[in-house]
């Protein structure tokens, strides 16, 4: 009898680690696509043509939508099921990418970026949300979220990686390709491995805040990419009013109603807002780097696609030793400790590159330093939050850590990329032999300026892009430097938000 219990004990543990890899599927794919795209922007401009303003929306209308509707997909799946959302979602993101794929002009791709991002919402809170469902143990919760959150860092490391091997060899639709061989063991074993989440049947979804919540991000990133592709005017500021107005009324509302979209006293647990809030700014710091650094390497150092991803390979390393490591390391130092520690890392990257400048052998070291940091806080904030939630509330929680996930996505891009952008518009100095229409391609994107260059005579062309990419490196430079002091900013919060009261139980370290 003893033997057959421990017999069914280790088949119930071997189905909760195997549904925990089924489980990752999506996690890696989503996250890879967030940082794949940046690696595919050089052939893609090359076959689309896309001005700046849609280059930069090319890389964030997946994670605006994402960002957007992350919230109510937590909600939803806490009313209908997150394993039953998690499918629905899986079989949507493999039909558009495919569709995706095969797009003609550079709006075409945006669309279908947006498109994936409302699958992707689908995707990541169920998959966080399940983890409560599968491990029921707080000690294999624990190692089951470190492996969930160092896959969430991995992915995005991963991303420069299978951009730059799949682009060595195959057309850039090969990257959007990917999701189809990624999925299809989901939809298969999902239903076999993974038990369905305990539903929360309190009412239905708001539409209301559904809308104030799209409008409140949509405003603020619309403002912040116009302004890095015109300057700052009346648009801009509009677009922050309207952002900040429905951001304030989608508070105001969520306060009120008996059955919020998201669950505002939450962010009462001074851990669990300040563990949101780091987690933001980690994210926004390597995904803009990203951004900027594979056009670096293959444009200005003109290196191949794949020699590109193999430099950034030593902090992909890193993003996985680091991610799981941290976590016997978490257990005995204390949040507010081991956080800034951690955010230190990134703001010795960016300084690493703004004073040394931004050779191969720094960017190499400066994205290995920054995985240091960014793969461990992944780890341990995502374990925090998941911990301060209810059960019951376990969507909403993961829905919250998910949208602050992607906000730092789409802010990485957003400002610390349109930054870099704006720089380089500003200072570009063309030669007077562009005709009207190389002069507007080139000043644009420095995509548009190696477009030009290919097809201009030897010295013509190496004049154009070595101006080029003095621009490109001085937006770098001034970006790394903002993004020292916001790591240092960082560094502060961490440091006041993240002190545990002497009451709370250790475990939540």
């Amino acid at each position: 009898m003893a033997l057959t219990i421990e017999a069914e004990r280790r088949k119930a543990a071997s189905r909760r680690w195997f549904g925990l890899g089924v489980l990752m599927l999506p996690v890696l794919l989503v996250t890879v696509d967030n940082t794949v795209l940046g690696f595919a922007l050089p052939k893609i401009a090359e076959a689309l043509r896309p001005t700046a303003s849609q280059q930069l929306w090319m890389i964030d209308a997946y994670s605006f939508v994402l960002a957007g509707l992350l919230v109510s997909m937590g909600s939803l799946g806490d009313r209908v099921g997150h394993r039953k959302l998690l499918l629905i979602g899986s079989l949507g993101f493999a039909v558009v990418s495919v569709l995706t794929a095969y797009s003609e002009t550079a709006m075409q791709l945006i669309v279908g970026r947006a498109f994936m991002g409302v699958f992707g919402a689908m995707l990541m809170p169920s998959t966080l949300a399940l983890l409560r469902s599968v491990f029921e143990e707080r000690e294999e919760r624990r190692l089951a979220v470190a492996i969930w959150a160092t896959t969430l860092t991995v992915g995005s490391a991963l991303g420069p990686l299978v951009g730059g091997v799949l682009l060595q060899f195959f057309d850039w639709g090969a990257i959007f390709l990917l999701a189809v061989p990624v999925l299809i063991p989901l939809l298969i074993l999902g239903p076999l491995l993974l038990p369905e989440s305990e539903r929360d049947a309190s009412g239905p979804l708001d539409p209301i805040s559904i809308l104030q919540s799209m409008v409140a991000l949509g405003g603020i990133v619309y403002g912040i990419k116009h302004g890095a592709s015109e300057g700052v005017d009346g648009v801009v500021l509009g677009a922050f009013l309207v952002g900040a107005l429905a951001g304030w009324m989608f508070v105001r509302r969520q306060l009120r109603l008996a059955v919020p979209l998201m669950d505002m006293t939450l962010f009462r647990n001074g851990t669990f807002s300040g563990s949101v809030l780091i987690n933001l700014m980690s994210l926004a710091f390597l995904v803009g780097f990203v951004f900027y650094a594979t056009q670096f390497l293959q444009i200005v150092l003109e290196m191949s696609p794949l020699s590109a991803s193999l430099a950034l390979v030593p902090g992909q390393i890193m993003a996985i030793v680091v991610g799981m490591a941290v976590v016997p390391v978490a257990q005995r130092v204390p949040l507010h400790v081991l956080i800034p520690i951690l955010l230190a890392f990134a703001g010795v990257a960016f300084l690493l590159v703004a004073s040394m400048g931004s050779s191969l052998g720094v960017m190499v070291a400066a994205f290995a330093l920054l995985n240091i940091g960014v793969g461990a806080i992944t780890t341990v904030s995502n374990d925090v939050i998941l911990s301060a939630a209810p059960p019951a509330k376990a969507g909403a929680a993961s829905a919250i850590s998910e949208t602050a996930y992607e906000v730092g996505v789409v802010l990485g891009t957003t400002v610390l990329g349109g930054l870099v952008t704006a720089y380089y518009r500003a200072g570009l100095q063309l030669p007077t032999f562009l005709s009207d229409i190389q002069a507007t391609l080139a000043s644009e994107t420095l995509s548009g300026a190696h477009y030009v260059a290919s097809g201009l005579p030897g010295d013509q062309a190496q004049q154009l892009m070595q101006q080029a990419g003095g621009a490109f490196e001085g937006g770098i430079a001034l970006v790394s430097w903002v993004a020292t002091g916001l790591a240092l900013m960082a560094i502060l919060i961490a440091w006041h938000s993240l002190r545990l009261p002497k009451a709370q139980p250790a475990e939540c370290h």
